[in-house]
């Protein structure tokens, strides 16, 4: 895709920028943080008057966003092989991954933008279910990508690997008759059932990128695709920042599970399904209501306040807050969230 935006490290000599993806739960939807109409995250080049890479990114978040920073963490560190100095050197970008609380966004005065993250990834939220799109489309063109090899093993390791990124379980998927679950290959007895792992979301964005099925990857050819591909793949970004998300999607998911970054996006009172429909956001699955609530219980993390929710419909909900005693580390440390069957 044509990278048309222009920024001051392209004309520098610098090789190295920072890039922060901010998320916030609104209205139970997951957001970022974007710029430039939402094809970029908010970034800029490190500059000798930051004292460290944390300052670098909170000046630039700051001055392209008016957003308010509170809790951020370093993410990954990407080589940009596409992007080049003055100099003809390779540009290295460090990625932070923010939390905003609801409370905290606003109608920004600048030309940032909070987009629903699954708008960038729309097969990754399987709230109602799993996407048809990923049966239909997806997983077909990716087992296409798989027999494109010349090598059987290459094509077999493939197929193997789509399976386990997108937990497919389908008798036959395609037109091809290697396709399915169990081929001649497989061992008469030995049945395997794969599941579909949230935390899992950078792998499968990565394998759409080697599969050359999204407009990031080098040689994309779009006639190739489906006519509707553009609605089936999500959003594509400049300078590769939709990899920088899916990175932080994996990581909230996966951390979600043990740790208590919830803490970090949820306003200081709550009602207990406005928690759970916010995990629900970030994991893009449903939980089990009943096992969640036990959960809660057995781990001693909310508490009521006392007071109520003042709902327009029906009986006004409890109201309550996280347990400031506790190890914040210790959030579900033991047990991992109750899924909707």
């Amino acid at each position: 895709m044509s990278l048309s935006y222009s920024h001051a490290h392209q004309q520098g000599s610098g090789t190295t920028e920072v890039v922060a993806v901010l998320v916030a739960i609104t209205d139970h939807n997951a957001r970022v943080l974007t710029v430039d109409q939402g094809k970029l995250l908010p970034n800029g080049p490190l500059m000798p008057l930051h004292r460290s890479l944390q300052a670098g990114v909170r000046q630039w978040v700051e001055e392209q966003t008016e957003q308010p920073l509170g809790y951020i963490e370093q993410l990954y560190t990407f080589v940009d092989t596409n992007r080049r100095n003055v100099d003809g050197h390779a540009l290295v970008y460090v990625s932070y991954l923010g939390l905003v609380q609801e409370e905290q966004t606003q109608e920004l005065q600048t030309k940032a933008l909070w987009r629903d993250w699954y708008d960038y990834f729309p097969w990754e939220n399987h709230l109602d279910g799993m996407p048809s799109t990923i049966t239909d489309f997806i997983v077909p063109a990716l087992f296409d990508w798989a027999d494109s090899s010349a090598d059987e093993m290459m094509q077999q390791r493939r197929r193997q690997r789509i399976r386990l990124c997108w937990g497919i379980n389908k008798v036959a998927i395609g037109n091809n008759a290697n396709n399915t679950l169990e081929n001649k290959n497989t061992k008469k007895g030995k049945k395997h059932h794969y599941e579909w792992v949230a935390e899992h979301a950078l792998l499968r964005y990565e394998m759409l990128y080697e599969a050359e099925l999204i407009p990031e990857a080098p040689n994309y050819q779009p006639n190739k695709l489906p006519k509707h591909w553009g609605q089936v793949i999500g959003i594509p970004m400049y300078y590769d920042h939709r990899r920088v998300i899916a990175t932080a999607i994996s990581r909230l998911r996966a951390k979600i599970e043990y740790r208590p970054l919830i803490f970090g996006l949820m306003p200081d009172t709550f009602t207990l399904s406005q928690l759970q429909r916010s995990i629900e956001a970030l994991s893009g699955g449903r939980l089990h209501k009943q096992n969640f609530r036990r959960l809660l219980d057995s781990q001693n993390l909310v508490m009521e306040t006392g007071e109520s929710s003042s709902a327009q419909r029906g009986r006004p909900a409890k109201l309550y807050r996280f347990c400031h005693d506790i190890e914040l580390q210790s959030l579900l440390m033991d047990s991992k969230l109750p899924k909707s069957r």
